[in-house]
């Protein structure tokens, strides 16, 4: 088996490991992790997908594990500290850690879905970070030992913040959004090896339209007030 998504991998996958070998003994799995992929390599068996903003378009079959939210994160030491913004044009007064090649923050207000309308967007300038890295996991850790404010994907955050070691910043609003999907090549016979796999991720996230890592931190987005 191969999975394709390095954040994900660590933070998520390897917890769920342990349940899939003690049902699957016999399976083992080879990690490729680049990063966030979009499309289907059909040099492996199992391809995590990371779609935003276009439809999920291609040869293969997938099936969807999970929507995941980036939204913004401190620790509760910070905001103690430096105070909790109710609104995004607080963060002009705090230490933002961000990508240094952002040219602009949008945030979009509320639960938007099928069902629910587009809510508000404030887009900011960022301010000059005080750590400025596309590293994940070191905005991670910063965060963690109270350097500011970071944007950090639900599946990120989600242990810190069920722990009480990050503090979401903003509840009603979000930075970006992508859903995860397993794909496979389109092939007349899937190993059962294969399905197995797929049908267990499908399981252990959630298979909704649904961000199941802020839901388990008790923060999921709050809707918007009418």
């Amino acid at each position: 088996m191969c999975w394709r998504r390095r954040h994900a991998a660590v933070h998520q996958l390897a917890k769920h490991l342990p349940a899939f070998h003690a049902q699957y003994p016999k399976v083992t799995i080879e990690l490729v992790a680049p990063g966030p992929v979009e499309s289907l390599d059909e040099a492996f068996d199992v391809t995590i997908l990371s779609v935003a903003r276009r439809p999920l378009d291609g040869d293969f079959v997938a099936r969807r594990l999970a929507k995941s939210e980036v939204i913004t994160c401190a620790s509760p030491a910070y905001l103690d500290r430096r105070g909790r913004p109710e609104h995004p044009d607080e963060l002009a007064g705090h230490d933002a850690m961000m990508p240094a090649f952002l040219r602009e923050l949008s945030f979009t207000r509320g639960v938007v879905g099928d069902d629910e309308p587009v809510g508000d967007i404030v887009t900011l300038v960022p301010p000059r970070p005080v750590l400025g890295t596309t590293h994940i996991d070191m905005l991670y850790a910063a965060a963690l030992h109270g350097l500011g404010i970071a944007g950090l994907p639900s599946f990120v955050a989600e242990d810190a913040l069920r722990e009480g070691a990050l503090e979401r910043v903003l509840p009603q609003w979000r930075l970006f959004e992508a859903r995860l999907y397993a794909a496979m090549p389109t092939r007349k016979h899937v190993p059962a090896r294969t399905r197995a796999f797929v049908d267990f991720l499908v399981q252990a996230f959630g298979g909704e339209d649904r961000d199941p890592w802020l839901i388990a931190a008790g923060c999921e987005t709050r809707p918007a007030a009418q």
